[in-house]
């Protein structure tokens, strides 16, 4: 006995409710000529993940119910197929509000044109990026289905995303008759978390002595990334098929009934570096974000540096040189170097590049001012109009040729609010706001090192990643004249924002007093500018935005 099925691991779009059902459509035609009897679509793949407060729209639940009853007729001609589509459910579509009513993270199981079962989401996660309290009401059925016919029959138990993280769920369904596990899931992407759901499911495999499928979703939607890296394990834990990352694959796998009991095959692509995740993750979430949103390209400031080398260098491999321009504006305190290194890696990526000189636009500023500013020093007023000078130019570019801004900004400086507002933050998307300065050199070097996209090896001339970093908006400067040395900025930045850690465990884990007061006091006398930067990219378990919720106006004091 062989049982064929497919994971359709898919980028769909939120609220292309017609969109999606053509391409779980395409998906199951092929499988179906393929010879498989089940198809797996990931969590909420007809309405795209996470619709967000759409959910609390009638008119959108109603959409959704048509598209499922369209999508289960157009899959009626498809026989011995079975397909698993994950939807929103419930509440009174013809009532005027849904805030009252029930609705569900569901999944419904479709056959011969009929929906023949349906299981809604038990377990809601309600931390980090997920919210899904505010929207669903949690399900408490149990679903086990019949996929393939005769000897080839198997009993599926299925469960979405979070149920597989708890024991109950999973164990329920097996107490229901369920011989595989088939977990559909969207689950936003973090370094590290593919292999962290490998092993959470590997748990959930030698609790219930039964094999399990895992369906993920692939693509970027706004500040989050989906990476695929859909599997399949053995009843023993062990990996009988893992798919691609951050590709759209339909992935095929064999369920063979042995006598001592089913067993998986298929493909299994071996295990990635953390860095190639973090690369693909990035190259993914800008061109979706771009893609999905219908801006015609991307433009960013090129500026000599080690943020803005590796956000054009992304931006590349994401768009391709044609689509991405780059643009350096020298100030009065710009090194000859900087000018020189722009040029060379614009060279390299084959990318328009220009230049556009802010010294009079700088003098201009200076002297509407002098008459105010009339005996008082030079300071970071002067260095933020130069940054505000080269937000307005590319803003204006945005809106003349339709490319968005991506703004170079890291984690480091998000953190410290070394950054100004409507200057070097001014813009559409920030490509590595999620990433600490650390990080991006490291990252650097790796992109020098590899060449996954084929657009160049070796973008990122030597010198921007070996020269001290500076901002050069005033003669001879470098960050570290305001902030801590950044290996040890990361580190406090990691323990006490995205690890909880207290201040006084980081003063007794050996760090300097004065440099984690400094760090900790800049992050939250900073949270105004954060709260006006644009949404970015998240690939750490923690990132500023949804999963940093802190009151701009407050008090306390740790």
């Amino acid at each position: 006995m062989t049982l064929k099925l497919c994971i359709a691991q898919l980028n769909f779009y939120v609220g292309d409710l017609a969109g999606n059902v053509r391409k779980i459509v395409d998906a199951a035609k092929q499988a179906h000529a393929d010879g498989a009897q089940l198809l797996l679509t990931p969590e909420l793949s007809l309405c795209g993940y996470a619709a967000e407060d759409l959910f609390l729209r009638p008119a959108f639940i109603r959409a959704c119910d048509d598209a499922l009853s369209d999508l289960a007729s157009q899959l009626a001609g498809f026989k011995g197929l079975t397909v698993v589509v994950g939807h929103p459910s419930g509440g009174d579509a013809r009532t005027r509000s849904t805030a009252t009513q029930q609705r569900y993270n569901s999944a419904s199981v479709l056959r011969d044109g009929a929906v023949v079962a349906r299981y809604a989401k038990r377990e809601l996660p309600n931390y980090q990026v997920f919210d899904e309290r505010r929207y669903f009401s949690p399900g408490d059925g149990v679903c086990v289905f019949t996929a393939g016919e005769g000897v080839d029959a198997v009993q599926v138990g299925l469960l979405i995303c979070e149920d597989a993280w708890f024991e109950e769920p999973a164990r329920l369904a097996k107490e229901a008759g369920a011989e595989l596990l088939a977990v559909i899931n969207a689950s936003p992407f973090h370094i590290g978390k593919g292999y962290e759901r490998e092993a959470v499911m590997a748990e959930r495999c030698r609790a219930t002595g039964l094999p399990l499928i895992y369906a993920h979703l692939v693509g970027g939607q706004d500040e989050v990334v989906f990476e695929g890296h859909s599997f399949a394990l053995q009843a023993d834990a062990t990996v009988a098929a893992r798919a691609v990352s951050f590709q759209e694959a339909l992935f095929p796998v064999e369920v063979q009934r042995t006598q001592g009991g089913l067993r998986l095959t298929g493909v299994v692509e071996p295990e990635r570096t953390p860095e190639a995740d973090l690369w693909d993750a990035l190259v993914l979430g800008v061109r979706d974000y771009i893609g999905k949103n219908g801006f015609p390209g991307a433009l960013l400031g090129l500026s000599g540096g080690i943020d803005s080398a590796l956000v054009l260098a992304v931006a590349v491999d994401a768009l391709g040189p044609s689509k991405v321009r780059a643009v350096m504006m020298p100030s009065p305190y710009t090194a000859d170097i900087s000018w020189i290194d722009a040029r060379d890696m614009a060279q390299r990526l084959g990318v328009r590049y220009d230049e556009l000189s802010i010294v009079p636009e700088f003098e201009a500023f200076q002297a509407s001012l002098a008459k105010d500013f009339e005996g008082m020093p030079l300071d970071a007023t002067e260095e933020n109009i130069q940054a505000r000078i080269r937000g307005t130019l590319l803003m204006a570019l945005s809106n003349k040729f339709g490319s968005i801004v991506l703004t170079t900004g890291n984690k480091s400086e998000m953190a410290t609010g070394y950054c100004t507002l409507y200057g070097d933050m001014a813009g559409g998307f920030a490509v590595i706001k999620d990433l600490v300065k650390t990080e991006v050199f490291k990252l650097a070097r790796w992109r020098n090192a590899h060449d996954p996209y084929g657009t160049g090896s070796d973008p990122i001339p030597e010198r921007i990643i070996t020269r001290p970093p500076s901002a050069e908006l005033r003669p001879d400067q470098t960050d570290q004249d305001s902030l801590p040395p950044y290996e040890v900025l990361d580190a406090i930045l990691e323990r006490y924002m995205e690890n909880d850690e207290s201040i006084e465990s980081l003063i007794a884990a050996g760090y300097a007093k004065d440099d984690v007061e400094k760090v900790t006091r800049l992050i939250k006398i900073n949270e105004y500018k954060r709260r006006q930067a644009p949404v970015g990219i998240r690939v750490t378990h923690r990132s500023f935005g949804k999963d940093w919720r802190y009151p701009i106006t407050n008090r306390f004091r740790a």
